[in-house]
């Protein structure tokens, strides 16, 4: 996807000059006022003052003087508010997404919609019977509906409480990584972030200042993401086999095996694992007399101040993702850290997401 594009307005401009990935979660994300929703919309062509090129796969939305109107491009658009109409049930409510296209192949896409956000059982409900959790569901149901070239999602948990963000989110997890479209998706939540992107653009001031994997991402030392306390690190991988004896899962990744507390997990099952800088050790030499499990050979790639007492060691496991470790400089003293050493990280906590 080919997304050039210039907006001036007032005192703020959005220039954006990128590819996009043809599959997956590619999260917006960046402060305040960066300019996020405002990209969102001139995708969606509801920024009509805006200058470059629009192009879905081999479909150009705008080039030049060309501009396809909105209801010409095939697109689904979620946005903060569900936006359902009182009057129609939740049946109608997404039928009503369908009237954009002549797709025969809409209804089993509408089934199988129903049927990944669990709301087959609220199809007979006037939306004024539903709570916030359940109308995004239905947005998004109507989003997808029409079977779209690509999704647009502005900020779709950002009016919800807590209790309805995790009644959601795991619907948002299956359906994402069921839908064979791109997915576009605005958040200002590091959370969603961690856990639904694979892409991810980082935009401030009107500007795309850094992009890519998301695993890459996170752990990029000019970013705001690997700094402080909080700084994480992103493993994916897969569910290798459950341990009866000691009560374990195994996870390979491209790393190795990482072993954590058992969870009832399909064998195969693709997972995202966080990992916690602050959990993270390193030794010079693999320690054999430990109880921490998860211990994998790495190489050093950046050392960089992180407060008064700290450093934030950026290392990638041998063949494997990136690893954020925050330790005391006085530890990187007497263990003599360089870039480029390798040595060992040890993991000592693991959160599946």
């Amino acid at each position: 996807m080919n997304v050039k594009i210039f907006v001036k307005r007032d005192d703020f401009i959005l220039d954006i000059n990128t590819d996009l990935p043809g599959y997956g979660v590619t999260v917006i994300y960046g402060p305040s006022g960066a300019g996020k929703t405002t990209l969102l919309r001139s995708i969606a062509g509801l920024e009509k003052n805006l200058i470059g090129l629009i192009k879905v796969g081999n479909n150009v939305w705008q080039e030049d003087n060309f501009f396809l109107p909105v209801h010409k491009r095939s697109l689904g658009f979620v946005f903060q508010d569900p936006s359902l109409f009182d009057h129609l049930s939740v049946k109608e409510n997404i039928e009503y997404g369908l009237r954009r296209t002549s797709n025969l192949e809409n209804n089993n896409l509408m089934d199988e919609s129903i049927e990944l956000l669990n709301i087959g059982s609220l199809l007979d409900r006037t939306p004024e019977k539903l709570s916030g959790g359940e109308k995004q569901r239905i947005a998004i149901a109507r989003a997808i509906s029409c079977n779209p070239k690509i999704l647009l999602m502005d900020e779709p948990l950002s009016s919800l409480d807590n209790s309805h963000k995790e009644e959601i989110m795991p619907y948002l997890e299956s359906l994402t990584a069921h839908l064979k479209i791109p997915v576009i998706y605005v958040s200002h939540s590091l959370d969603e972030v961690i856990r639904l992107s694979d892409y991810l653009i980082y935009l401030d001031s009107g500007l795309v200042i850094d992009q890519g994997p998301i695993t890459e991402m996170l752990s990029k030392p000019e970013l705001p993401f690997s700094k402080g306390d909080n700084a994480k690190s992103l493993i994916k991988g897969t569910v290798k086999e459950h341990d009866e004896k000691f009560n374990l899962t195994y996870i390979e990744f491209s790393g190795g095996i990482i072993s954590l507390a058992k969870e009832s997990l399909s064998i195969g099952r693709a997972v995202r694992l966080s990992i916690g800088a602050r959990d993270v050790s390193i030794t010079r030499n693999h320690q054999s007399n430990t109880s921490i499990l998860n211990i994998f050979p790495v190489s050093i790639e950046k050392i960089i101040l992180d407060g008064k007492a700290q450093v934030m060691v950026r290392c990638r496991i041998k063949q494997g993702e990136m690893l954020l470790s925050r330790i005391t400089r006085k530890s990187a003293h007497l263990l003599n850290l360089k870039e480029g050493d390798n040595l060992f990280a040890q993991i000592k906590s693991v959160a599946l997401l």
